[in-house]
């Protein structure tokens, strides 16, 4: 009985040229391989190509060789390439404070095998959630996190990081800024989950903000982190209506359903290799 074969997904991106789909579809096809999925996107005032292409490969072939190949071939072609395996977990850690409702929320869809990862280590400046994270059987660090101690903390996170072999980092509703030293020497994505629609109402206290601007719409936005506060590559972003009648409270009610589900759709969508990120902007391949 032959194995299944393995499948390669691939994201490109670089100065658009003619024949780009073509060359890239020739090469898979030239090496046995059979596309499952492509999908591609021009921006228009950039001239820039972007590119998603998922295939299968030859049962007796190894992945990591082909993966390794395209990505020499997609330099060739001055294209900046990401080659993933299909099927390969990322390690992942979650970073949390007090709050709760997002961080249930991703165990959960881990749970249920909706995220496809594993998540290892949960990280916060609280113990608030110990008990909770050892009841889904990951492990918990308490770090407390002060301004005389942030840089110290720091240093303790980013040990636990590389012990644990993590890959991506998830920020579910963790009060605390990631400092550029951090982010610099982890060198790996982070996702974070901002309860507004960014840019509007960054910072401390977005609901408030907006309950004293009489805003009529809320959001929440799932952005990779970056070293200014809130301005990351935005992912994912949804919005609740709200009247003069809603509260703060309300506010914040509402937007913490917002929240679960778009730190959810963005974290599935990374996993899934289906974002590239373009200066500070995301090109998303749902």
């Amino acid at each position: 009985m032959s194995s299944q074969p393995s499948r390669l997904v691939a994201l490109l991106s670089g100065p658009d040229q003619r024949g780009l789909v073509a060359m890239v579809s020739n090469w898979i096809f030239e090496r046995q391989g059979n596309i499952i999925h492509a999908d591609q996107h021009r921006d228009q005032e950039e001239g820039v190509f972007f590119q998603r292409i998922e295939w299968a490969i030859e049962p007796d072939t190894d992945p990591a060789e082909e993966a390794e190949a395209f990505g020499v071939f997609g330099d060739s072609l001055g294209m900046r390439t990401q080659v993933a395996i299909a099927g390969v977990k990322p390690r992942v850690a979650i970073l949390v404070s007090k709050a709760d409702h997002c961080f249930h929320d991703l165990m959960l869809r881990w749970k249920a095998g909706d995220h496809p990862c594993d998540i290892v280590l949960v990280i916060s400046n609280h113990d608030d959630l110990r008990a909770a994270s050892e009841q889904y059987g990951v492990h918990y660090e308490h770090i407390p996190v002060t301004k005389d101690t942030k840089s110290e903390a720091e240093a303790q996170q980013l040990s636990l990081l590389k012990q644990n072999g993590i890959e991506l980092v998830i920020m579910a509703r963790y009060m605390q800024i990631l400092s550029s030293i951090f982010l610099d020497t982890f060198g790996k994505p982070v996702i974070n989950i901002h309860h507004s629609f960014l840019p509007a109402f960054a910072g401390a206290k977005p609901y408030h903000q907006a309950h004293k601007k009489g805003v009529k719409l809320i959001g929440a936005t799932a952005h990779y982190t970056t070293a200014d506060l809130d301005q990351g590559p935005i992912i994912h972003q949804a919005v609740a209506q709200i009247t003069h009648r809603n509260s703060v409270r309300d506010l914040i009610r509402k937007g913490r359903d917002l929240e679960k589900l778009t730190l959810a759709q963005a974290v599935s969508w990374h996993l899934e290799n289906r974002i590239l990120v373009y200066e500070n902007k995301t090109v998303v391949f749902d």
